[in-house]
């Protein structure tokens, strides 16, 4: 494959498993056109094209060219400089690999990773929460982690790929979205109805019984194994963590249990007073799965994958 097929399938892998739909992610790519247009020509040349046709910022292509042929990747969740240095030793002794895949953002992906949280928004009101109080609640939350990544060394890892030789590219939310999906159908087929029932249901998946194995499986957080789930809600995309309020908003839609990748203690202790469950199915396990979902769709058209930082391939296709 091209890199550019690539990165197109990653991309339209993400919106399939959009919860916005396809009218959502069209008011997202018709903001970015409109932000475009008023721009006057000083500004133009600041502005990532991308945006236009790509609805997550923190998907991109970091090194290459769309016309590079890909014989084969190697993909982590976190493709820092010591995980190129590997894949250029893998690749001396005779391994095809001609791309770093990661899935947390690098480069621009990264520097623009507070754009993608906008989604939350959409994703709270789908529960019952009002959109303008969804709005009104992630805002500072994103312009927070926007001043958080903004020292950040982004594209540390990136230039050690190009030096070497390698087409870099990370792949988020897209892979976050096909996780968040398959997860809450997956809730919603199995209708646990305790938390102790949701983890052992989660432990049932390739992924997470992998992780169980290895001491970091699924785990309840905030909540007791008796205690009945209520309405379960996976919490899996949109970027990072949203702000601790949007738990008061949820509790007060009718959400019983929340089911994400991680939570922060301040989280935990906000949801302990709410009597909120949360339960944690896993941080790299999840986007192991997510990005397992989206290599499904690019395995199988003849590109070879390797795996490190934390990805076991489970295959689906």
């Amino acid at each position: 494959m091209k890199l550019g097929e690539i990165y197109r399938t990653c991309i339209e892998v993400g919106i399939r498993n959009d919860e916005r739909g396809e009218d959502g992610v069209q008011r997202v790519l018709d903001q970015a056109r409109a932000e475009r247009d008023k721009l006057d020509e000083a500004e133009r040349p600041f502005f990532d094209e991308e945006r236009l046709t790509n609805p997550y910022d923190d998907t991109r292509i970091c090194a290459g060219s769309p016309d590079d042929e890909i014989r084969g990747l190697i993909v982590g969740i976190d493709m820092e400089v010591g995980e190129v240095l590997v894949a250029d030793r893998l690749r001396e002794k005779g391994a095809p690999i001609d791309l770093i895949l990661s899935h947390h953002p690098e480069g621009p992906g990264y520097a623009n990773l507070h754009r993608v949280m906008a989604m939350q928004a959409d994703l709270w009101a789908a529960q019952g929460v009002p959109i303008g109080a969804a709005d009104a609640l992630i805002a500072p939350r994103a312009e927070e982690i926007r001043r958080r990544i903004m020292p950040v060394n982004h594209y540390r890892a990136v230039d050690a790929a190009r030096l070497l030789g390698f087409a870099s590219m990370s792949c988020h939310t897209p892979a976050d979205n096909a996780v968040n999906r398959f997860v809450q159908r997956f809730l919603d087929d199995e209708s646990p109805k305790t938390l102790g029932d949701l983890v052992k249901a989660l432990r049932s998946i390739p992924e997470y019984a992998d992780a169980a194995k290895k001491g970091y499986g699924p785990a309840i957080v905030q909540g007791s194994e008796s205690q009945r789930c209520g309405r379960i809600v996976v919490d899996m995309t949109g970027g990072t963590e949203g702000p601790t309020d949007a738990l008061d908003r949820l509790a007060q839609a009718g959400v019983g249990t929340l089911v994400g990748m991680h939570y922060s203690e301040e989280h935990r202790k906000r949801a302990e007073e709410l009597k909120l469950a949360l339960v944690i199915a896993g941080h790299v396990s999840s986007d192991t799965l997510g990005m397992n979902l989206v290599l499904d769709e690019i395995e199988p058209k003849g590109v070879e994958v390797f795996e490190i930082s934390g990805m076991v391939r489970v295959r689906r296709f």
